[in-house]
């Protein structure tokens, strides 16, 4: 189910809302990344602006899948939820699988060099923290009650306030 609002006058209060829950699958990742696209089209964003949520978001759901519900049960959901401001769109992403180690999302770089080889030798994995936190801003975890929730911004769509002010982080 996807629940949405029509854009209203730029404020500080959101203009627009959605929220959707995703199986936590390989499958259903590429499901919800067709449904941000529905989800957003009233805010007629630019197609590069689409591409970066659509990565932040895969990167996301798919660090999910495979870490924090690498032990996948039916029922085993996540929810996406998201707020247009005037600094961009805020994301909530929330699920009950395991914790991130440490209590933190890993660091913004590879735990690895990139070795000098063709392609199909690279490593598989580790480049998506980086990639999240290269496009998103303002990004939060935590874990209370047995969920964990990331919080992030990513600048698209931004608009300027009313008084020609800088929007307000």
């Amino acid at each position: 189910m996807i629940m949405a609002s029509q854009p209203a006058p730029v404020s500080d209060i959101p203009s627009f809302r959605f929220t959707f829950d995703v199986d936590s699958s390989q499958m259903a990742v590429r499901g919800a990344l067709l449904r941000l696209r529905g989800a957003l089209s009233p805010l007629s964003l630019e197609p590069e602006e689409l591409e970066t949520l659509e990565l932040v978001l895969a990167e996301i759901l798919n660090n999910i899948v495979e870490h924090a519900y690498a032990d996948h049960r039916p029922g085993d959901t996540i929810t996406v939820s998201g707020e247009h401001r005037t600094d961009g769109l805020h994301l909530r992403i929330r699920d009950r699988g395991k914790a991130m180690p440490n209590g933190q999302p890993p660091l913004g770089r590879p735990a690895f060099g990139i070795p000098r080889c063709g392609a199909e030798r690279l490593p598989e994995g580790g480049f998506g923290w980086p990639l999240i936190r290269d496009l998103a801003r303002d990004l939060c975890y935590r874990r209370l009650d047995g969920e964990n929730t990331l919080d992030l911004r990513v600048a698209i769509a931004r608009q300027s306030r009313a008084d020609g002010s800088p929007p307000r982080c």
